[in-house]
């Protein structure tokens, strides 16, 4: 299940795009935390909270195949061995609080039909019940926080910061 990267681009453009844009993503939304002026450790997990996509094998064949492939804990389970919790928990929430969040209609009519595809995969809106105990988590509000910029980083023809932009305060919070 873990993919391992490929030694060249050649033959791989569909792939290559794919994780170009992924790269893209996850960038716009530790931009978007930076200026919400978000502290350090939630700009940190804003640009790696999908990097479990990365350590899939094939994400897109598991949503063609009606599968969640659990991204959010594949990189909390990698990560947590490099990054202290306040990095790690908002993204290995990150997904609940997309799941908490689809109760408000307004914010459900907001998603892409990508996101729509993948909350149903995720096990959907949460309950009342799930709700309740997502809330009293400790990292509920980052998580949520996380989630909104998560869904705003979406946009397309605007300046992007290097990845080297991040690099000190990656090194920063490195356990």
């Amino acid at each position: 299940m873990i993919r391992r990267p490929p030694r060249s681009t050649q033959g791989v453009s569909s792939a290559a795009s794919d994780v170009y844009k992924r790269q893209e993503h996850m960038i716009q939304t530790a931009m978007l935390a930076e200026k919400a002026k978000c502290d350090d450790d939630l700009i940190c997990a804003c640009l790696l909270h999908d990097y479990g996509h990365f350590l899939l094998e094939d994400p897109n064949e598991l949503v063609k195949n009606k599968l969640d492939g659990e991204h959010e804990n594949i990189a909390y389970q990698y990560l947590k061995k490099f990054f202290g919790a306040k990095v790690v928990e908002p993204i290995k929430y990150h997904v609940l609080a997309k799941r908490y969040l689809a109760r408000d209609k307004k914010y459900f009519d907001l998603l892409s039909d990508a996101s729509k595809i993948s909350l149903k995969l995720q096990g959907g809106v949460l309950n009342d019940k799930e709700s309740k105990n997502f809330k009293n988590k400790t990292y509920f509000k980052p998580s949520i926080l996380l989630r909104k910029f998560d869904e705003a980083a979406k946009r397309t023809n605007i300046k992007m910061k290097s990845i080297h932009h991040y690099e000190k305060l990656l090194s920063s919070k490195l356990i």
